[in-house]
């Protein structure tokens, strides 16, 4: 009988296991800007990887990684994807800001492209501007 509930036991673990979602891919990297000021507390970033392959359409966002600064420059962020989103011949980008007290005070102002098939650096080096 103890077999019996071993082997069922096993059985579904290895269920369940099956069912998980598909392994994550992740892009590292570190945000920086070329000014020599400090972030202020209150600072916070927002770093996304995005899908920009319709000029006329908003960007569909994979994934975005969101809150406060800690420390100053270079920024380290962690964005993760699912290899199943990426479709042949789309392009896609990331983009990061920073912003304090809900005003825009850094933008990237040139587009970042990856790859996302395995040939981009890492760790990503995404230049911030001052926001005008």
């Amino acid at each position: 009988m103890k077999k019996l509930s071993l082997l069922a036991i096993t059985a579904l673990l290895g269920a369940c296991h099956s069912m998980q979602p598909a392994d994550k891919t992740s892009l590292d990297g570190e945000v920086f800007y070329l000014q020599r000021i400090a972030l202020p507390p209150t600072a916070t970033l927002s770093v996304s990887l995005q899908d920009v392959s319709l000029a006329d359409a908003p960007a569909v966002i994979l994934d975005e990684q969101k809150g406060p600064v800690k420390g100053q420059v270079p920024l380290p962020f962690h964005l993760s994807y699912d290899p199943a989103q990426v479709k042949p011949g789309h392009r896609y980008s990331v983009s990061a800001r920073i912003e304090v007290d809900g005003k825009l005070m850094f933008i990237t102002t040139e587009h970042h492209a990856v790859q996302l098939d395995g040939s981009d650096p890492q760790p990503l080096k995404i230049r911030v501007d001052a926001a005008r």
